[in-house]
């Protein structure tokens, strides 16, 4: 188990997951968000090679569309 923060708060999490692995487990449209891992934006074509560690920062912010 790795332990993270994400959006502020403490979590446990399996270990070796993808950021892709993440937004699916929160059920999370890839397409309406933008995620911080340790105060750098990653790119979605990266969220599959981008793997979560012990002790991780991850900032999951999303988009709403306002009229």
């Amino acid at each position: 188990m790795a332990k993270i923060q994400l959006n502020g708060k403490n979590i446990s999490i399996k270990s070796n997951i993808s950021i892709q692995d993440l937004i699916k487990k929160y059920k999370l449209s890839n397409k309406k968000i933008a995620i911080e891992h340790n105060g750098k934006i990653v790119p979605k074509t990266h969220f599959k090679k981008k793997y979560i560690k012990d002790r991780d920062k991850i900032e999951i912010v999303h988009f709403i569309g306002g009229g």
